[in-house]
């Protein structure tokens, strides 16, 4: 097996997505230490720019995890959990089910609150069992379905409760809206691989007051060491040693979180929901079609498309691989029967898409995919590269 760089793979996925180029340089750096001036500086602008990507309020704590999506997620039930407590979790897919097993290992009572796959959850059957909650956990943008659901409703409900509101943002947050402090949500986790377009390794999180008070009033000690709220701001507050940090990941993170700034999160909302037009409009006419059927409930950044009857998605999607050409299939109860398609961070961009066409037009038999997507991405006026 060959160990060379595959310099020109395109990366379709719902992540991990292509790394940006200033958070590539930024691997190249030399090795600092973790306890290093130097990276405690770096990592106060982190916490500034986390603040901003989520819509924070000043002062908020936020910080890096070395993990992935994961482990925010988990870090999130084992701080803020405790046995007993009632859990309600929002599952209309696999991440929301997965919060569900999480709350559950760490002795939650979990209540559920489901929709089917390729439908949003309804704020009315949040409501109708809200009652004696302590925390409810969503899933803002399932990516094993591609639905968006109704945070802004959901969290506007649950603020009259008392109940903490944790949110899954992996597949939002840095690229669609996200207000975290006029929302309401009290602790927010994404995946650096995801929107930010960053290596990954590591798991941005935002935490509230209301829930570090509810951390600091637990009456148990919290069961994940690695990631308990109070060690993690010995380091990131007080700068004292908790466990080694992957530094040159925080710097690529950093390089990857600032660039998305710089751009401004709804220049990249618009590119996003831009290149996906251009998807659906181009492949609709060989069959496929949006999964999810309401628009409004569609996730931009994770594309779910139905395959066309009689479709060889294992097939194509193989020799799509083969072309060094990556798309995901469904997953779970969608498998064989939808493709997921990233529109995150460096993904959303109509390079990468071009190729894909240009590879179905050869595959499917198909002539003037990549013209019709051209035109979809730029107009018929526009004169596209070659």
């Amino acid at each position: 097996m060959s160990l060379a760089p595959r310099r020109d793979h395109v990366l379709l996925t719902p992540g991990p997505t292509p790394i940006h180029p200033r958070a590539q340089q930024a691997l190249l750096r030399p090795m600092l230490g973790h306890m290093d001036p130097e990276v405690f500086a770096l990592n106060r602008e982190i916490q500034a720019d986390l603040r901003q990507m989520y819509g924070a309020g000043e002062g908020t704590f936020t910080a890096l995890l070395a993990g992935t999506g994961s482990l925010g997620m988990e870090a999130g039930f084992a701080n803020l959990v405790e046995p007993g407590d009632e859990v309600l979790v929002c599952a209309n897919g696999s991440f929301g089910h997965r919060m569900a097993e999480m709350a559950g290992r760490y002795g939650a009572r979990v209540r559920l609150v489901t929709a089917p796959h390729g439908e949003a959850i309804r704020p009315e059957a949040v409501a109708a069992q809200l009652g004696g909650v302590q925390m409810v956990a969503l899933v803002h943008g399932e990516t094993s379905t591609g639905v968006l659901n109704p945070l802004p409703e959901i969290a506007e409900l649950v603020r009259g409760s008392g109940a903490l509101l944790t949110v899954d943002a992996v597949t939002t947050a840095g690229m669609e809206p996200f207000e975290m402090e006029r929302w309401g949500v009290d602790y927010a986790y994404t995946g650096a691989q995801k929107c930010l377009s960053a290596p990954p390794g590591l798991a941005p999180v935002a935490v509230s007051d209301r829930a570090l008070a509810r951390f600091e009033a637990r009456r148990t000690a919290v069961p994940l060491w690695y990631a308990d709220f109070g060690g993690l701001r010995d380091y990131w507050e007080r700068q004292t040693y908790h466990h080694t940090v992957p530094v040159n990941l925080h710097y690529a993170l950093h390089a990857a979180l600032r660039a998305a700034l710089d751009e401004g999160l709804p220049q990249r909302q618009h590119r996003a929901a831009q290149v996906g037009r251009a998807i659906l409009q181009t492949l609709a006419p060989l069959g496929f079609s949006p999964y999810v059927e309401r628009a409004a409930e569609r996730l931009p950044t994770v594309l779910a498309l139905r395959l066309p009857p009689g479709f060889d998605d294992a097939g194509i999607r193989q020799a799509l691989r083969v072309r060094e050409i990556s798309v995901t299939g469904g997953l779970g109860p969608t498998a064989g029967l939808i493709w997921r398609l990233g529109l995150m961070g460096e993904t959303a961009r109509p390079e990468p898409y071009r190729a894909l066409m240009l590879a179905l037009e050869e595959l499917l038999g198909e002539r003037g995919l990549a013209a019709r997507f051209d035109e979809a991405v730029y107009g018929a006026a526009r004169t596209v590269p070659a």
